[in-house]
């Protein structure tokens, strides 16, 4: 019987359900496009967008399939490869491939089975340590596998990739078919070793060689800019996202800052609770964050909570391509419900709520669960959110170095106090 791992959530005033979701990417969650954390969260080597959480209700969707489904095809396969195949086989590996195949044939890019590895690969990624290339993988509405965003600083940044490059090949071989999290797990390995990516971006063909490092970074960076201008900026939602960005609320107060830059960009998602603790600090007590809907019922709202130290402080959030699921409900819950203004560039689009359950010998079970709405009632999977100022980074952008999105919200936030 499978177990589901409840870690209880720190938002329990106004959500009463037992959570620890990982909404991304990588999916996430991570994020996506992992589809980050990612991914959430789904970096390559670190896939967001996935998580836990304890489900109120019966499901309805496939109450017309059967109790159990007929393995005698299964089992008949299994004995002409036992009987004739020249090789040798392995049962872990056998029934490792059937679990997964039943898994993916649900269709969804976010539904997938881990074997053990794969399973402490997984959770290390979401404690933020990893070795890789520092990308988010995810899906485009083509099935390609894309980069979603890389991490600053790391391999693939530095390489020169790019949120929306497919991934046409790993080392030679063809992505076509390939879950995200089969694409993480080929892209990562030890430090020092060499990874090369065939990349389609456009109509251009291009080859990277990619040298895989330890990655570890903390989820939430904080300064005051220009004078007076809080700066925050969240690389995925992780286990210590909550604490930083509450730390830094409290110095902005301290330092009487007149605006705060949020930036969101490159942010493909991560844990459901720490999305709903972020929003807390701009919203206050009792004002939605999102609600989560399976089989078209509303199954929960979540709900702001706290002191929302940074409520009334006008606020510009920054999004991008590369924003998926807990980023995304973060800024739809600010705009929805006239707490900042969003700055930059259409975000990804990632809309449903994954489910970690664990299983016999570490390994794990992935599944889409629930979808979840913004405060308007309105689901973003597939659609994104679309800014309130637009504001494109350039290829020739990104060659010098500027940044005119974080200039835009600059002069927005410099307007609001002349």
């Amino acid at each position: 019987m499978a177990q589901k791992q409840h870690i209880q959530s720190k938002s329990t005033q106004n959500n009463t359900k037992t959570i620890h979701s990982k909404i991304w990417s990588k999916k996430i969650l991570r994020s996506g496009v992992n589809v980050i954390i990612l991914l959430l969260v789904f970096w390559t080597g670190l896939n967001i967008g996935n998580g836990t959480i304890s489900v109120r209700g019966s499901v309805t969707a496939n109450k017309n399939l059967p109790d159990n489904l007929s393995y005698e095809d299964t089992e008949r396969i299994y004995d002409l490869l036992r009987a004739n195949y020249d090789g040798k086989l392995s049962t872990t590996e056998l029934q490792d491939g059937l679990n997964a195949g039943l898994v993916k044939a649900a269709g969804d890019p976010y539904t997938d089975y881990f074997n053990a590895k794969e399973a402490k690969d997984f959770n290390d990624q979401l404690s933020g340590t990893f070795s890789g290339i520092g990308a988010q993988l995810g899906k485009d509405d083509k099935d390609n596998v894309i980069i979603m965003s890389p991490l600053t600083g790391y391999p693939a940044d530095k390489a020169g990739l790019r949120a929306k490059d497919v991934i046409v090949s790993i080392n030679g071989k063809s992505t076509a078919d390939l879950s995200i999290d089969e694409a993480v797990n080929r892209i990562r390995g030890k430090k020092g070793t060499v990874v090369t990516l065939e990349i389609l971006r456009g109509t251009e063909r291009k080859e990277f060689k990619i040298t895989r490092e330890d990655i570890k970074v903390p989820s939430v960076k904080s300064e005051i800019i220009a004078g007076n201008i809080g700066y925050i900026q969240i690389t995925q939602f992780g286990e210590d996202t909550s604490r930083l960005v509450n730390k830094a609320a409290k110095d902005f107060k301290q330092h009487q800052v007149k605006g705060v830059i949020l930036d969101m960009r490159s942010n493909p998602g991560g844990l459901l609770p720490s999305a709903v603790d972020v929003a807390s600090v701009w919203l206050p007590e009792g004002k939605t964050v999102l609600q989560e809907k399976r089989d078209g019922k509303v199954e929960q709202t979540y709900t702001a909570f706290g002191q929302a130290m940074l409520a009334h402080v006008p606020t510009a959030v920054l999004i991008d391509e590369g924003s998926a699921s807990a980023s995304e409900i973060v800024a739809g819950a600010l705009k929805d419900n006239g707490a900042a203004t969003l700055i930059g560039t259409k975000s990804y689009g990632k809309g449903s709520v994954q489910e970690i359950i664990n299983l016999k010998d570490g390994a794990e079970l992935k599944i889409t669960v629930a979808r979840w709405y913004r405060p308007n009632g309105e689901n973003i999977d597939k659609k994104g959110i679309n800014p309130d100022q637009q504001v494109k980074m350039t290829e020739e952008d990104y060659k010098k170095g500027v940044d005119p999105q974080k200039d835009a919200a600059l002069q927005f936030l410099q307007k609001q106090n002349p």
